[in-house]
């Protein structure tokens, strides 16, 4: 990997008011070299958004760079849901036949490589990947989505996505009427439990320890059936990630088929908040009706920017996306 220095200079990097120069040798091969890794625009994350964006950037017949690590935070999930025309296949089902239609345009291009670094230069960005290939663009778009953070609690991590679940919208048919829990404690318990009731009436809160509900929440949730268990939790019994039992530390078992979760995360990727970009008081990348970034000709789509973490929303918002860093590129030359 190139150190700053090396990655300051190859990059056109403004240093001290200069910008830094490429080395140019009199080869026509590196020459070739330098223009086949100069790109319109860039796109990092090559899941639904990222793809998405790489469709209608392609249409609009610019040249796109699409880098993907191949680690969606959905892999784990056995459907997806919610995606007319794609309702019930298997994530894995759509993104395969994404980078198909994305490879139709002769414009576009797929790279497997995890973006580890990314500088603002005068005339853009450029990317440096795990494996310390450079590439450049005029714009960028992080497509990057989030991290989940597991709680340790065994047996929870395999179960994500499965019968551990964030989003009824997506899960919540498949699980109906069945045995479910919400763990969480407080307003998050209390909200959760009152959404996943539309879903199931055999609904229990496991608050993982003493709660701090309020004596009003508690009887809230009485009211409508709900039971409240606060005995910590040792483990989830499960068979390839589908719950059988909640064990918990005194040694008693509650059989369950599903768990709701709201999960506290990270961004998947660093560059966005390296390039300056702001975030939300939430922990999302902040941006505007355009979906630009606090960084002039950074755009961000997808599950890094919002809570509605869904299949067509986040192909709508690489859509979106891709038809205004278009319209920007057109601005800035006509």
């Amino acid at each position: 990997m190139l150190d700053r220095r090396a990655f300051l200079q190859q990059s056109g990097i403004v240093v001290g008011g200069f910008v830094a120069n490429i080395p140019l040798l009199n080869s026509s091969k590196n020459a070739k070299m330098k223009q086949d890794n100069q790109f319109d625009v860039i796109i990092i994350g090559g899941s639904y958004s990222g793809l998405s964006a790489a469709v209608a950037l392609g249409r609009a017949l610019r040249k796109i760079l699409v880098i993907d690590s191949g680690n969606p935070c959905n892999k784990q999930t056995p459907h997806s849901h919610n995606f007319l025309t794609n309702d019930g296949k298997t994530p894995k089902e759509i993104t395969n036949l994404a980078k198909q239609q994305v490879q139709q345009y002769p414009t576009v291009r797929l790279l497997d490589g995890f973006a580890t670094r990314g500088i603002k230069t005068a005339n853009g960005f450029t990317i440096q990947t795990e494996a310390g290939a450079l590439f450049s663009s005029r714009k960028l778009i992080v497509a990057t989505g989030i991290k989940d953070t597991m709680p340790p609690i065994p047996g929870f991590a395999e179960s994500w996505g499965i019968s551990v679940l964030h989003c009824p919208y997506c899960h919540g048919y498949e699980v109906r009427n069945q045995p479910t829990g919400i763990l969480a404690d407080g307003d998050t318990g209390v909200e959760l439990s009152s959404l996943i009731s539309n879903w199931t009436k055999d609904l229990t809160l496991y608050t993982n320890g003493p709660s701090s509900l309020t004596d009003e929440q508690k009887a809230k949730l009485e009211k409508n059936q709900i039971g409240i268990v606060e005995t910590e939790i040792n483990r989830l019994d499960h068979t390839h990630g589908f719950i059988n039992n909640i064990v918990f530390n005194d040694g008693s078992k509650a059989p369950i088929k599903a768990i709701y979760a709201r999960l506290p995360f990270v961004q998947h990727s660093s560059i966005p908040e390296e390039l300056g970009a702001e975030l939300t008081q939430d922990g999302y990348i902040k941006i505007d009706t355009a979906h630009r970034t606090s960084v002039q000709g950074l755009y961000a789509c997808g599950d890094n920017t919002t809570k509605m973490r869904t299949v067509a929303n986040a192909v709508s918002m690489g859509t979106t996306t891709a038809f205004m860093v278009n319209k920007e590129l057109i601005e800035e030359d006509f």
